[in-house]
């Protein structure tokens, strides 16, 4: 029988599973990735549920303690040696659909960014209000505003580069 504490993580995860795969479809390179760091965020989430005090909503926390994970383990990865997972690469897309080909295209600008731009360009792609943004990376609102401005102009100048 589930303890209540166990009853009421089940439900958090359940409520907040899509934002945390998105921070780490974000955060990753391939499958294998975004299943362990799917992980590591659920053993964080429940290593911290006891401390969450409410003062903040259930959502702040939740992309807090998930996009603090993924730099970290970003961050750890970094300093291992490349690999070159061996798999197959099929693309079950087609490939002439231009939308999927400018999200991909979206999506390898967006990976080019340091991590911290990188998670707030993820908060901001999820629909998410500055105040909240300022409180999940524990920035000012002007300072989302600004950093969001500048990402988005930086993202502007890489695409002219590589569509010259």
């Amino acid at each position: 029988m589930k303890s209540e504490k166990e009853r009421q993580f089940e439900e958090l995860v359940k409520q907040y599973k899509r934002t945390i795969y998105s921070v780490c479809y974000m955060f990753s390179r391939d499958m294998e990735e975004v299943n362990d760091l799917f992980q590591e965020i659920l053993i964080r989430l429940w290593l911290g549920f006891d401390q969450f005090e409410k003062r903040s909503s259930a959502s702040t926390w939740v992309y807090r303690i998930a996009l603090n994970t993924a730099i970290n383990c970003d961050k750890r990865s970094k300093r291992r040696p490349q690999t070159i997972p061996l798999r197959s690469d099929i693309d079950p897309y087609d490939p002439r659909d231009t939308s999927l080909e400018q999200m991909r295209q979206l999506h390898a600008l967006i990976n080019q960014l340091d991590v911290m731009d990188r998670g707030l360009v993820l908060l901001w792609l999820e629909g998410i209000g500055y105040d909240e943004i300022a409180s999940i990376m524990g920035i000012s609102v002007a300072n989302v505003g600004i950093k969001l401005h500048r990402i988005k102009e930086k993202l502007i100048q890489k695409s002219k580069s590589i569509n010259q």
